[in-house]
């Protein structure tokens, strides 16, 4: 029997251990996004909406008459006064028209000094039998229609008189130009806008709000308004009108917010913010993301979110609800001092299961929402 030196066989065991398999590894737990509440959550943040400063006024300024627009005298950002000229028409044909009817007038005059010559002759000559009572019938019916075409004359030069004016563009009321829509050598018709005067006098901001939040905003909400080019200024307004149907485009509804101590630091045209407390209760709440908080079936007012524990396992914790906006959702009790919510990821999570906790704002951000 031959047997093989013990070295080749030590050798033959180390090849073999190299070529097997390594032990396997327990995988890292996952990683998910949380925040944890501290003093500086605990608030609940009021609403708050851009808009744009507008007159609670703005009218659509335009001819009476359609022709050609010959000359416009004002431009955008103009402040005009009550009465004063803004464009102008080409007035050949309302003049020749208003001629037209002064000499229908002065004709319907000298008809009418006939038929009264006319009449006084008949009535004359009746007197004295020389013509019987019809002629002078038809005399005075002759003199009443005289008399009615002399009125019809003077009603239509009146109305061609006016014709005459409203070649002449004015200003309503004192306001500033805050639109131009048409130009020197266009031909208009009768009430298309020429041009847009909105009225400083009242100003307001619009804003649109989604579905969800404009219910809350009835007539009358107080809210704190902020120009944006003066940031240190703060104004007292309410909300004057919210519109009952949605844009169709953008699914919010326009509400309108009367600033009745308005001043020159609130431009029409102007950006500002429009702000609105929370309602008493959402005020002490915390707002948290829509995809960290479970709506429990049947109510509005309880949902479920995920905490991260001391010994990074997670579990659901009840809580109650507030207001649903469309930057989150209020938690208005439930939750614990310092707690880890889980804000990302809840559909995936099993009660006990260890996790990585991620904070919000660390630089793994983007690869933990991914």
């Amino acid at each position: 029997m031959h047997f093989r030196p013990l070295p080749s066989m030590l050798a033959g065991l180390f090849a073999l251990a190299a070529c097997s398999a390594p032990a396997p590894q327990t995988p890292p737990p996952p990683a998910f996004l949380v925040r944890t509440l501290d003093a500086a959550s605990a608030p609940a943040a009021a609403q708050v909406y851009a808009g744009e400063v507008r007159a609670r006024i703005e009218s659509d300024l335009g001819f009476r008459i359609g022709g050609k627009l010959v000359e416009r005298l004002v431009d955008v950002g103009a402040e005009v006064a009550a009465g004063a000229p803004l464009a102008l028409l080409d007035a050949q044909d309302v003049r020749l028209a208003l001629a037209s009817a002064q000499a229908a007038a002065a004709a319907a005059e000298s008809d009418l000094a006939l038929a009264r010559t006319e009449f006084a002759r008949a009535r004359e000559l009746q007197a004295r039998n020389f013509v019987s009572s019809s002629v002078l019938d038809a005399r005075r019916t002759a003199l009443q229609a005289a008399e009615a075409r002399l009125r019809q004359a003077r009603a239509q030069g009146e109305v061609a008189a006016n014709q005459a004016g409203y070649a002449r563009l004015e200003a309503p009321a004192a306001g500033v130009v805050t639109a131009v829509l048409a130009e020197p050598g266009q031909v208009v018709g009768a009430g298309q806008t020429v041009l847009r005067l909105a009225r400083p006098d009242e100003r307001e901001v619009l804003i649109h709000v989604p579905e969800g939040r404009a219910a809350s905003l009835a007539p009358g909400r107080a809210a704190q308004v902020r120009p944006w080019a003066a940031p240190g200024r703060e104004y007292v307004g309410r909300v004057r009108e919210v519109a009952p149907a949605a844009d169709a485009a953008t699914r919010t509804h326009a509400v309108r917010v009367a600033v009745p101590g308005a001043d020159a630091a609130l431009a029409l045209g102007a950006s500002a913010s429009v702000a609105f407390a929370e309602e008493e209760g959402d005020a002490a709440g915390v707002l948290l993301p829509l995809p960290a908080v479970t709506r429990q079936p049947g109510q509005t007012d309880a949902g479920t979110v995920w905490v991260v524990g001391d010994d990074d396992t997670v579990r659901p914790l009840a809580v109650e609800l507030g207001a649903w906006r469309e930057d989150g959702v209020v938690v208005r009790a439930g939750l614990p001092a310092q707690a880890r919510v889980v804000v990302a990821g809840v559909h995936k999570l099993i009660e006990g299961t260890r996790v990585r906790a991620v904070e919000e704002g660390a630089p793994v951000l983007l690869d933990v929402r991914r």
